[in-house]
């Protein structure tokens, strides 16, 4: 477990991609098929035989799914179509089975936990649901920091630590999604701070709001960067998090981190959740290495995203549900690459001619 902020940072390394990547690849070309032609799932098995440190297991099971679930005070701008006890009333939904992403996580066979960063209501007798909270919302990030550095720093450490006890369970691969109405606002003020983009650019509907009020939306997140714009400037990303991001994300931000310093891959649902991702890339670029994109959101600003993030995820289905979604759908797919890499047989192992 990770008794600081700065023992969790200390503990990230990158893998060692010189030794292993060359490794992995020189499997799968001698495997019986033309060399490449499985395409991303051979990125995919080499990624995993790296992050194993050339100990490729038989299987990435079990898998846990963490949902992050928060409230945000910046929804009394009118930048959201639903209303937030919505929040609430979704992680019951999500805790009892009945949500999009407890469906498809049944179906991927992963198990899942909510983590409540913070949210209007309290979750009683829950087994599937952790409180890690200091509040019942962040602050309005169009006028004040979001939450101070210590609430920051702990909802981090709590991700981070949820990530060990994932380890420590015997979990061999984790998936971040998240639960909060109005989280796509701090999401994008998030991007738009950490990759100096344009809220005009980035903004979307989220969870439904009409073409009409999305201006307004993308003036709030303006009026939230121009308010922390000194805070902006350092680059810092934790600063930027603690002031426009929000408890869920920070939360997620934790996950991402904690799977990089226990060396356990994890996969990263759409748009809220990569932006907790990016936050963790930012803190430190070594994430990177055990991160699988699930895919991409819909939402219209992703694609400016993902240029910045020069990484491609597995599928695009045009979704934007969130929760982790994203997740359940990408975990069969990883599982396929690693059949590949330790089924298929070689030229030499089936006698098939190996033309180089």
């Amino acid at each position: 477990m990770f008794k600081s902020y700065q023992t969790l940072l200390d503990s990230i390394k990158s893998t060692q991609k010189e030794t292993f990547e060359a490794k992995a690849r020189h499997h799968l070309d001698h495997l019986t098929k033309p060399k490449g032609s499985f395409g991303q799932l051979e990125d995919l098995a080499t990624q995993i035989y790296t992050i194993f440190e050339g100990k490729m297991p038989q299987n990435i099971e079990p898998a846990l799914l963490i949902v992050a679930a928060a409230d945000h005070g910046v929804c009394c701008e009118d930048i959201c179509p639903q209303p937030q006890e919505i929040t609430h009333q979704m992680v019951l939904n999500i805790a009892r089975g009945g949500a999009g992403i407890s469906v498809l996580a049944r179906h991927a066979n992963m198990d899942m936990i909510v983590l409540d960063a913070g949210h209007r209501e309290k979750c009683v007798d829950m087994e599937n649901i952790k409180y890690i909270g200091y509040a019942e919302q962040s602050n309005n990030i169009a006028k004040e920091a979001a939450m101070t550095k210590e609430v920051c720093e702990g909802l981090i450490l709590a991700g981070a630590n949820e990530a060990c006890l994932a380890k420590e369970k015997g979990y061999k691969i984790l998936a971040i999604g998240e639960m909060g109405i109005g989280n796509t606002t701090p999401a994008t003020a998030l991007y738009c701070a950490l990759y100096n983009l344009s809220p005009t650019d980035v903004t979307g509907p989220g969870a439904g709001l009409v073409k009409e009020k999305i201006p307004h939306k993308a003036q709030i997140i303006q009026k939230a960067l121009d308010t922390h714009k000194d805070i902006i400037a350092t680059k810092n990303p934790f600063d930027i998090l603690s002031h426009v991001g929000g408890f869920e994300i920070a939360a997620l931000c934790g996950v991402v981190l904690g799977a990089a310093a226990q060396k356990m891959p994890v996969i990263i649902d759409g748009f809220i959740s990569v932006s907790a991702y990016v936050v963790a890339v930012a803190i430190n670029p070594a994430v990177k290495d055990y991160a699988i994109l699930s895919h991409a959101s819909a939402e219209p600003g992703f694609k400016h995203v993902l240029k910045c993030l020069e990484q491609k995820p597995l599928l695009d289905l045009e979704m934007r549900l969130g929760e982790g979604t994203g997740c359940a759908l990408a975990y069969p797919i990883i599982q396929a690459a690693l059949k590949i890499y330790n089924e298929m047989a070689t030229f030499e192992s089936a006698s098939v001619t190996h033309v180089k």
